[in-house]
């Protein structure tokens, strides 16, 4: 989907949620989403990730009936007015397919293909990309961190390729927030370069969230600024996409990274 090494890629998110932590309830109403899904793209934005259940920590499970009906007039009107890939923020393979149907170019599946068996077959089938995630339901690891979130990838990478996903179309998140500790994630952010060693791209999540906030002691909508750090220190690390709610800072932090990190 993207010619990687060369720049950052930036990932807007747009979450049509009544409860996400940071922005949840903002952009519930379509016309008031495509309005901010088109000024990220203004701003910037490569790819815009849609979202229609919150996975903040304690967040309420949303069916796939419910999750289907928020995303997919969001969806249709995306299509219509802007020109940029479209990812599905999703771990339910029939919330996935109803997407892809409609011309989504990627499923960013925050239980790295675990959650749901039919996720895998599904991306394969429409020749979709995916964004895998290292997740688990709790924050205890019996061998090195890194260790663990590398076994965990390459497990759902070979159950991607398996599935017919190209392996063109992978891409891994160490999942910063999820099934770690405020310690564990300081750990993962410091050691990021050693997933560049799956030899896959990489992309980074970590805007507004909580270990962000634990260190700056701000609310979720002012850790911009926090955000742009970790951006630009996972750029010199080896990420190739950031996730952000905050396009136009971000991509000013990012191309100056690039000039630095990748020239």
């Amino acid at each position: 989907m993207f010619e990687y090494g060369k720049k950052t890629y930036i990932m807007g998110i747009l979450n049509v949620t009544p409860d996400s932590f940071s922005d949840g309830g903002d952009f519930t109403n379509v016309e008031i989403a495509i309005k901010h899904a088109k000024k990220m793209v203004e701003e910037g934005a490569d790819i815009i990730d849609l979202g229609g259940e919150s996975t903040r920590p304690g967040h309420k499970f949303v069916s796939e009936e419910e999750e289907i009906k928020r995303i997919i007039p969001v969806i249709k009107e995306l299509k219509r007015e802007i020109n940029i890939p479209i990812s599905i923020d999703t771990y339910k393979a029939k919330v996935a397919e109803e997407a892809l149907k409609l011309g989504v170019n990627m499923v960013n599946d925050v239980w790295g293909l675990t959650y749901d068996e039919d996720m895998a077959h599904i991306i394969g089938k429409y020749d979709a990309s995916v964004c895998i995630m290292h997740n688990q339901e709790n924050t205890d690891y019996d061998k090195d961190i890194m260790e663990s979130i590398m076994e965990f990838l390459q497990n759902s990478i070979n159950k991607a390729l398996e599935a017919g996903v190209k392996k063109e179309n992978i891409i891994l998140d160490p999942g910063i927030g999820f099934g770690k500790t405020f310690e564990q994630n300081i750990e993962v952010l410091r050691r990021l370069d050693e997933l560049k060693t799956l030899g896959y791209p990489v992309l980074l999540g970590t805007s507004r969230k909580s270990v962000l906030g634990k260190i700056v002691d701000a609310d979720p909508k002012d850790r911009v600024e926090a955000t742009v750090a970790t951006t630009v220190t996972g750029i010199r690390d080896g990420v190739d996409i950031v996730r952000v709610h905050d396009v136009a800072e971000n991509l000013q932090a990012a191309m100056v990274a690039d000039k630095l990190y990748r020239s």
